[in-house]
């Protein structure tokens, strides 16, 4: 039977190589001070359009690693709403979605409100309003009881899933978690990235609740790196960055949960997935710039309802390649009108034909520079 890190007197004595350690965290450091003072030089609509594609990036990411779908747009309306971020096209979400969004939005707008049990209880009702997972009936606003056996931190489809390690007991979790949310809320000299990736070890490796251990565990990582940038606004997105790289993440906790209490190869992995995320955070600041310019070029140019449709669609990433019986069917209108709009948009040299062809014709937004 395998010896878990928890299985271990002081397990939570951790230490790593600070030499490794700080020469990563120093780049990281640098890398958010640079995207922050970038973000502070847009005007207020195009910084909130980087907050709400960030926290809707963060939320529906966050629950695809646990293999949960969710709406995108409903994830965006929630999110706009409840931040009062004026957007077109806002649809109705559900409560399940709503409970998801109240949690992160908790986490990151609060970020110095003191952690608690009941806190935490909180977040885990939000995010289970009918006290089940898909049909299980769990507990809900508490900690696990075991009552069907131990815990174990799974992956992978229903049928085919990898056990990477067994919690502890539930008999234990009052004790740890008192101890967890001692240490969190403690002042004390450890740099907030660095305290994010430890509290994202030991909060994962305690798993207190029967489910909603991993989105919690990454709303806290996203609390304590609010807290490290002093700032509310969210422009990069850890979630997201760990869904691309899922499987060297279950690697690492698996690796690290069967080891002894030095937990660097767990914070090297931890810092370069950060780095890497605020990397990616580039490509979304360079779309919204480039909507801006678009929008910007085009503010006296009359459009119609499908045609402001369209255009959005494509600035923010087309799913595909955009025709014209595409355009009909997003659009509920005649093939007729579809072609005529597109048509209409070509004269104004907004959109222009693929070059690359095909057995349908398809069209593309011209370049700025085009223009």
């Amino acid at each position: 039977m395998a010896i878990y890190i928890h299985q271990k007197e002081n397990w939570t004595d951790f230490f790593w190589d600070e030499k490794k350690v700080y020469a990563i965290l120093g780049e990281a450091r640098n890398k958010q001070g640079r995207l922050l003072g970038k973000m502070d030089s847009l005007g207020f609509e195009l910084q909130n359009e980087a907050i709400l594609n960030t926290l809707t990036l963060d939320i529906t990411n966050s629950s695809e690693i646990e293999g949960e779908f969710l709406e995108h747009n409903q994830v965006r309306s929630s999110i706009a709403r409840r931040l009062g971020i004026d957007v077109a096209g806002l649809i109705d979400s559900n409560r399940h979605v709503d409970g998801i969004v109240e949690m992160m939005l908790d986490a990151t707008q609060k970020y110095n409100s003191p952690l608690t049990k009941d806190r935490l209880f909180g977040w885990h009702a939000a995010l289970f309003p009918y006290g089940r997972s898909n049909l299980t009936k769990i507990t809900v606003a508490d900690w696990r009881t075991d009552k069907t056996g131990p815990m174990q931190v799974v992956s992978g489809p229903m049928g085919k899933e990898k056990v990477h390690f067994q919690a502890p007991d539930s008999a234990r979790i009052e004790g740890e978690m008192k101890k967890f949310l001692s240490w969190f809320e403690n002042k004390d000299e450890i740099d907030l990235v660095l305290k994010a990736a430890i509290a994202h070890l030991w909060f994962v490796t305690i798993h207190p609740f029967d489910d909603g251990n991993g989105r919690i565990s990454r709303a806290i990582t996203d609390m304590t790196l609010a807290r490290s940038d002093k700032s509310v606004r969210r422009f990069y997105s850890m979630s997201a960055q760990i869904r691309v790289e899922r499987k060297q993440y279950y690697e690492k906790l698996e690796e690290t949960q069967k080891d002894d209490s030095d937990i660097t190869d767990w914070i090297l992995w931890f810092l370069k997935c950060l780095i890497n995320a605020i990397e990616a955070s580039e490509d979304t600041l360079s779309k919204i710039l480039h909507k801006a310019e678009f929008w910007k070029l085009h503010s006296t140019t009359l459009l119609n309802i499908r045609q402001l449709k369209i255009i959005n669609r494509l600035l923010d990433g087309f799913d595909g390649k955009l025709t014209s019986s595409k355009w009909a069917k997003i659009n509920k209108c005649s093939q007729d009108t579809a072609i005529r709009d597109i048509k209409d948009l070509i004269e104004k040299k907004i959109l222009k034909k693929d070059a690359s062809g095909g057995r349908s014709t398809n069209y593309l937004l011209a370049k700025l520079l085009d223009i």
